[in-house]
């Protein structure tokens, strides 16, 4: 299995490129690379445009069309990794839990989506089969969610509410607001 992680954003709204920001003390990209890493992936790549990262643990690829939206860095990560089913996470997610990383890539079909009170969210698994499909449909900010729309048949949908949570940082104060959630936790 392999994982991989969108991480070129400038972060218009946070000020600044997520994937440097802090969170607890670790930057959010790495945590995403732990969360691949925990929830069984053995090769990580990661998707870097805005800012130049060094990421211990993982490959990084850039995306020279990061402004254009997380569909050109969605190709580019697949283009990277070539072949064999790919577990994906955005780098702003960072309660996201391994087990949800687990659930999805057992989940025994080649398209799987976590959900969370029954919506739709990340991990998100591409199939092998289908990374030319998904690399093909790819545009603007909507990454895979067309191609896995025009194969709802296949997308197995994984209950993960008991495994983390899907909030994002969009803002500062997110990161904030989430320290007086207990809601919000990183499950391991």
């Amino acid at each position: 299995m392999i994982g991989l992680v969108l991480a070129a954003g400038a972060g218009r709204r946070f000020g600044r490129p997520k994937a440097l920001v802090e969170y607890d003390g670790t930057r959010l990209v790495d945590r995403a690379v732990a969360l691949l890493r925990e929830g069984g992936c053995e090769r990580v790549v990661v998707v870097s445009g805005a800012a130049e990262l060094t990421v211990p643990g993982a490959e990084v690829t850039h995306n020279p069309r990061w402004d254009t939206g997380m569909g050109s860095s969605l190709r580019v990560g697949l283009q990277t990794i070539g072949a064999g089913d790919v577990v994906v996470v955005p780098v702003d997610m960072p309660w996201l839990g391994a087990e949800a990383v687990r659930r999805v890539a057992a989940a025994g079909s080649a398209l799987a989506v976590a959900t969370y009170g029954g919506v739709r969210g990340h991990p998100v698994l591409l199939g092998a089969d289908h990374l030319a499909g998904v690399i093909a449909s790819a545009s603007g900010d909507v990454g895979a969610r067309h191609y896995l729309r025009a194969h709802a048949h296949l997308v197995a949908e994984v209950p993960c509410d008991d495994t983390g949570s899907p909030r994002d940082v969009d803002r500062p104060e997110d990161l904030a607001a989430a320290a007086g959630d207990h809601s919000v936790r990183r499950a391991r």
